[in-house]
């Protein structure tokens, strides 16, 4: 990354960084994508089962990966100070970081998964289908995180395209395995939803050791010789990365378990009606991929610009960043409002969950809105190492206000399960104004601390 002195030139390098990091997130995303309509293809009992499953596996995942996101602000803003030299010790603490996240997760897992799922009121089949798909994925849960870590340091380096490129080249992996363990092909057994887990697991493997492989031998990444030294885990570095890391991590679980929880209290209903919001939900996360992307691109801009204590062009960046996301939302929100019933196809050939997809579809038009503030919005805010705040912010917005007013909308009102959509929709929107109101405040504070600095 260099520093820029126009709006052209920050616009540039600005999609520089965020083209691949959408390519990539939209790829991640289309693992569990063609999961979920793969799973669809095979029966509606899978496509209910894998959705129960990534409800509670993705609000996890998403979450501890939060953590491990801390090593992309700390890393810009060594960089964008000078501090090159504290890079690799960094990277590889959250290396040791990312594997114990990951068997704190196996262990625990091991004890809730089954009293979680047999408290739901959800057929026999399906609670089969939910628990065997998770106990796929865990096989590639360590591989997974250590990918987090890496692709943040190469990331926060300003080099996106290559993990651009490693994602790009694991989809046709996902795809094949997927069709060879759903389906039964090629000799394999036919595993239905399960196999999807599998497929992903060992999917995960091969983009981890793709990653390791580059950040050894290419330039730029050997030079800064993350592994040519391993060092002992270092508690104090730790430390660091989980005062900043926990709040980024709790703010996005926050945000994506409100959405897995509406998925729980839908096992109130039919397989149909879940097989439905599981398909909305699919659609309507993967189009949340480009504010996410967004806000994760300004996460390194604004970490760079703030480490060179530049703040007018971090402020730029940050607004520049949220118009930009709004813009994109009005637009893919009128397709989605136009084509609603023909993306229904894409999960399923029944009839009643066609219908009641393409109904849900609708709901998902206005959530988009706000998903587009307050995701950049948080980004930007990361990117100031500001964390703590907008982790309560967050945890208001969509637990406070969001999932209580959806549950009373949904069972005390005519909307029925629409309702907790509409509830989500009130706490995104809660999230959006807040966290605006946080991120005018961060930059009036940093100006007022730099201009007395320089007195």
């Amino acid at each position: 990354m260099r520093e820029t002195h126009s709006v052209k030139d920050k616009i540039k390098q600005l999609s520089i960084i965020l083209i691949p990091i959408l390519v990539t997130q939209l790829g991640m995303f289309a693992m569990n994508f063609f999961d979920t309509i793969m799973s669809g293809k095979y029966s509606p009992i899978d496509l209910a089962g894998v959705a129960i499953g990534s409800s509670l596996w993705v609000p996890v995942f998403t979450g501890l990966s939060g953590i491990l996101l801390a090593v992309t602000p700390i890393v810009a803003q060594l960089i964008g100070g000078g501090n090159k030299k504290d890079v690799p010790h960094t990277v590889l603490q959250g290396v040791y970081a990312a594997i114990a996240l990951s068997l704190f997760v196996m262990i625990i897992g091991a004890f809730v998964l089954n009293p979680i799922l047999n408290g739901m009121n959800i057929e026999t089949q399906v609670r089969t289908v939910a628990k065997d798909y998770l106990i796929a994925l865990s096989f590639g849960m360590i591989p997974l995180f250590i990918y987090n870590v890496l692709r943040s340091f190469i990331d926060a380096l300003g080099m996106t395209r290559v993990t651009m490129f490693i994602t790009l080249l694991s989809l046709p992996i996902n795809v094949v395995f997927n069709y060879l363990l759903i389906f039964g092909k090629l000799g394999f057994p036919a595993l239905g939803g399960v196999g999807a887990g599998y497929a992903s697991a060992i999917t995960y493997w091969v983009i981890t050791l793709i990653a390791f492989w580059v950040v050894h031998t290419k330039r730029p990444f050997n030079q800064y010789f993350i592994f040519k030294t391993i060092h002992k885990p270092d508690l104090s570095k730790w430390k660091e990365l989980f005062q900043i890391g926990v709040p980024i991590g709790l703010s996005i679980f926050f945000e994506v378990s409100i959405f897995s929880a509406v998925t729980l209290l839908m096992s109130n209903y039919d397989t149909v009606v879940i097989a439905a919001h599981q398909a909305a939900i699919n659609f309507a996360s993967f189009l949340y991929m480009i504010p996410l992307s967004i806000s994760m691109a300004l996460t390194i801009v604004v970490g760079f610009e703030v480490g060179a204590k530049r703040l007018r062009d971090a402020k730029i960046y940050s607004w520049m960043g949220v118009s930009f996301a709004l813009l994109l939302a009005v637009i893919y929100g009128v397709i989605l409002l136009v084509f609603r019933s023909e993306i229904s196809y894409l999960y399923s050939d029944d009839a009643y969950v066609l219908e009641l997809t393409a109904h849900f579809l609708l709901y998902a038009v206005f959530f988009q809105l706000s998903d587009a503030i307050q995701a950049p919005v948080q980004g930007a805010l990361r990117g100031y190492k500001d964390v703590n705040i907008t982790f309560m912010m967050a945890l208001i917005s969509y637990w406070v206000i969001g999932l209580p007013l959806g549950y009373v909308l949904a069972n005390y009102t005519a909307f029925g399960p629409y309702g907790y959509w509409l509830g989500l929709t009130s706490g995104l929107t809660a999230g959006a104004i807040t966290l605006s109101a946080r991120l005018l405040f961060i930059q009036n504070k940093y100006r007022k601390q730099y201009s007395l600095i320089k007195q």
